[in-house]
């Protein structure tokens, strides 16, 4: 299967999972009405199984962006150690460790109080929810972004040292179209760099501090309305993400 395949289809796995995820939560909620208790908090109404398919997703896109980088800056070597059940096992470990992780935060993290579900606010000790809160910021933006910025960095100074070694040998009858099919290439590879990168850079920064400052034990909760204002910004991106691979197919 093409390596641009298998990640269009991984972007349409993610979206669904998120919408099949979004429904559930919130059809649960509607007919149980917070009747469950704490462990059906835990598990729903904190929006936790949501939140397996976002962090699953954004590990997701980091794996896609090194597979892409180690394709085009490494090819021989991708070509012999690149092996599809490398690449099965990967998605099988980025699921199954993202739902241990949200789960094992959430059991740890909320509690029912005067009826209403606090998810990832309230933990046993208050210093592992800031610690916690410190380590998401870090690793589900900052990492994730420095490595999106370098891949397709690495990609795009690839493409171009490829261009300039094809007009240096190309015949003069075929360096115009070499010429252009390298600018597509080029053009193509930027717009993939700033969607993935600066539109996560600005759609994931509200979210990341909302969580980082409600790990700091603010006055803050997945209750409140700013909440679900920062989480329409994260989904944005994840639907912008998932036109734009459509696109790059059509």
């Amino acid at each position: 299967m093409d390596p641009s395949q298998v990640s269009q289809r991984r972007v349409f796995v993610d979206c669904w999972r998120k919408i099949v995820s979004v429904i559930t939560v919130t059809g649960i909620n509607a007919v149980e009405a917070f009747s469950g208790g704490n462990r059906l908090c835990m598990l729903l109404y904190s929006e936790n199984l949501l939140w397996c398919g976002v962090y699953g997703s954004l590990v997701n896109l980091t794996v896609i962006a090194v597979e892409r980088c180690l394709k085009v800056a490494h090819p021989i070597w991708s070509k012999k150690h690149l092996r599809k059940w490398m690449i099965y096992s990967t998605i099988a470990f980025i699921w199954v460790s993202s739902f241990v992780h949200q789960m094992a935060v959430a059991f740890e993290s909320s509690a029912v109080i005067d009826g209403l579900c606090y998810g990832f606010k309230i933990w046993k000790n208050p210093l592992t929810g800031v610690a916690y809160g410190i380590f998401y910021f870090f690793s589900a933006y900052v990492i994730e972004l420095l490595i999106f910025v370098f891949c397709y960095v690495k990609i795009l100074i690839v493409i171009r040292r490829q261009a300039r070694v094809m007009a240096d040998y190309g015949g003069a009858g075929s360096s115009s179209a070499q010429s252009q099919q390298s600018n597509q290439i080029q053009y193509n590879v930027i717009k993939t760099m700033v969607l993935v990168c600066v539109f996560y850079a600005i759609a994931y920064l509200p979210l990341t501090i909302y969580f980082l400052l409600m790990s700091l034990d603010l006055n803050l909760s997945l209750l409140d309305a700013g909440y679900y204002l920062t989480l329409f910004f994260a989904f944005l991106y994840i639907c912008a993400n998932f036109i734009n691979s459509i696109n790059n197919a059509l």
